[in-house]
């Protein structure tokens, strides 16, 4: 298995990350036709998904959406595979900060923070140009794949250029920690593994199981939550922005943080839906019946 994983990597994967971003492009469209028109990938969860998340939408918007999607998908592939090889000079013209001193105020004022995102937008290219436009030092929490060798390539690609890769379950470990101040990334819109062990609140218009560790370490530790947004301004040309910080965690009420950055990026969805992730499975929990919200 390991033997496949390396022709596969070094024989396609680094061979295809060279190619320029023009024939990546042409790839992408390919993708495009095999993945939606033919193969259909997730196509009736993608269809499922943004219907229920825009009721108020005609079937016939909601199959634009899904083709649009698609087409932001498989950019997002082929640009995901030049990561691999992107140098840091392409990295800064391809993913531009636009107010790095919203988080850099609480770095001079001696604080660690918590960059809560979603899978919106290109988040691999953001992952390796993130750590160069901050004061503090930039930790990602990731749940670690089973495949040890495409886990290990990914953790040493996205933090090549500083950013440093902290598996979940050492989450705890890690804000225990008296190492300098840190900016603690969260991709907070993952189904959760236990629907029992979650808030539940409204998204897209839907009961919606949302994971609680943004809410959780930031109270425990008192991190302000900073809401990051990540725009495509056209293709492969990405900028990203702070929107919002809750600043002071413990002030706050049990569920107002994770209800709010949900909200935030509800809103972010709602403009421009075909850049989310619609062919994961957030909804395929649903609420236990027994289940009381504390």
């Amino acid at each position: 298995m390991r033997l496949l994983n390396i022709l596969f990597f070094y024989g396609l994967l680094i061979p295809i990350s060279y190619l320029p971003y023009s024939v990546l492009y042409g790839l992408s469209d390919g993708l495009y036709f095999l993945i939606y028109k033919v193969v259909g990938y997730r196509k009736k969860v993608v269809l499922q998904n943004i219907a229920n998340s825009f009721p108020q939408k005609s079937h016939q918007e909601h199959v634009q959406i899904v083709s649009a999607f698609y087409r932001h998908f498989c950019d997002l592939i082929v640009e995901s595979i030049k990561v691999f090889t992107i140098s840091e000079v392409e990295v800064k013209q391809r993913m531009k900060m636009l107010n790095p001193e919203f988080s850099n105020r609480f770095y001079d004022k001696g604080q660690s923070v918590i960059i809560a995102g979603g899978h919106y937008n290109n988040w691999e290219l953001f992952a390796v140009a993130i750590d160069s436009e901050i004061k503090h030092q930039t930790v990602a929490l990731y749940k670690t794949l089973k495949n040890k060798f495409f886990d290990e390539k990914m953790r040493a690609t996205r933090s090549k250029y500083g950013l440093i890769m902290i598996s979940t379950k050492k989450a705890k470990e890690e804000f225990e920690k008296s190492d300098g101040l840190k900016a603690i990334i969260f991709g907070f819109d993952q189904s959760p593994g236990n629907s029992n062990n979650c808030y539940w609140g409204t998204f897209l218009n839907q009961d919606t199981p949302m994971i609680f560790g943004v809410e959780k370490y930031a109270k425990e530790y008192d991190f302000p939550v900073l809401y990051l947004r990540i725009n495509k301004e056209k293709r492969g040309h990405y900028t990203y922005e702070y929107i919002e910080a809750i600043e002071e965690p413990r002030k706050t009420g049990y569920g107002e943080i994770t209800t709010r950055i949900n909200q935030l990026l509800e809103q972010d969805i709602t403009a421009q839906p075909q850049y989310y992730l619609w062919s994961h499975k957030r909804w395929k929990h649903k609420r236990p019946a027994e289940y009381v919200q504390q």
